[in-house]
């Protein structure tokens, strides 16, 4: 007897999102369909403008639809926030100067009441995860901006919820410093099995980490072409250079193009 397929850890049907401005209504998305499944690491990709922050920010219920449904875990955004179904890593590290690396991991974990016992054990643990063991007593500024980064996916890491949500997270940081991170983050995720929402305007970054990569035209966000990579799970830097990264690379190229031809 066949296994019935599990339910999509995030699903969109018909959703759309329209933004009341004093210029009048800008619509962000429009029509968007997408089923992630469990554990796949899902990356976004299109022009400045797209909806890919917006289509992500839904997920965590920071922006509500206006049209069609948006679920994760089977719930709404806003229930699946209140069971903590989700970290959220964002584009700057954001973490606060006067507290130490431990002290920005700890802060949602006091929020969330957990005991000291189990902050102390939390963070130990996925500092060692985002290899800044040892660095838990230093404060922002003593850190780099990749450790910075790090530290920011730690913090979102560290109340071990099942979907990490990553806006953009090395836009920021020079080529070798990104390169080193999307290493890890793909070391984290093999660790981990977490599902995984990325946001990058890269397309090596987009087909070097993803499972399934989402192109996105111009506003109004829409989806134009959704990829199943077929690059295996483990994937050195020098797998950038193989004809079938090649071949995912000029998809996703001919999917933004695809896009901006539309528009």
């Amino acid at each position: 007897m066949t296994e019935p397929a599990a339910a999509p850890v995030i699903e969109a049907k018909n959703l759309q999102l329209v933004f009341q401005t004093g210029d009048g209504p800008v619509q962000a998305l429009k029509d968007v369909n997408l089923a992630i499944g469990k554990g796949e690491f899902v990356s976004f990709i299109g022009p400045s403008g797209c909806g890919k922050t917006t289509f992500l920010r839904a997920i965590a219920a920071l922006e509500h639809p206006t049209g069609g449904t948006l679920t994760v875990n089977g719930m709404s955004p806003d229930e699946a926030r209140r069971k903590r179904a989700y970290g959220y890593v964002f584009q700057a590290a954001g973490l606060y100067p006067w507290r130490t690396i431990a002290g920005n991991i700890k802060l949602p974990l006091e929020i969330m009441g957990f005991s000291k016992s189990d902050q102390e054990e939390r963070v130990a643990r996925v500092l060692d995860l985002v290899e800044l063991a040892g660095f838990g007593r230093k404060y922002p500024w003593q850190l780099s901006g990749g450790m910075q980064q790090r530290a920011s996916i730690a913090r979102a890491l560290a109340f071990d919820a099942d979907i990490l949500l990553m806006d953009e997270p090395f836009g920021a940081l020079d080529e070798i410093v990104r390169d080193r991170l999307n290493e890890e983050v793909l070391k984290l995720w093999a660790r981990t099995g977490k599902t995984i929402g990325f946001v990058t305007h890269s397309i090596p970054e987009a087909v070097y980490l993803s499972t399934k990569i989402v192109v996105m035209s111009p506003r109004p966000g829409r989806i134009t072409d959704i990829i199943d990579s077929p690059l295996p799970k483990e994937r050195p830097l020098d797998i950038r250079d193989s004809r079938e990264f090649i071949e995912i690379s000029h998809r996703v190229r001919e999917g933004l193009r695809a896009g901006h031809a539309e528009d």
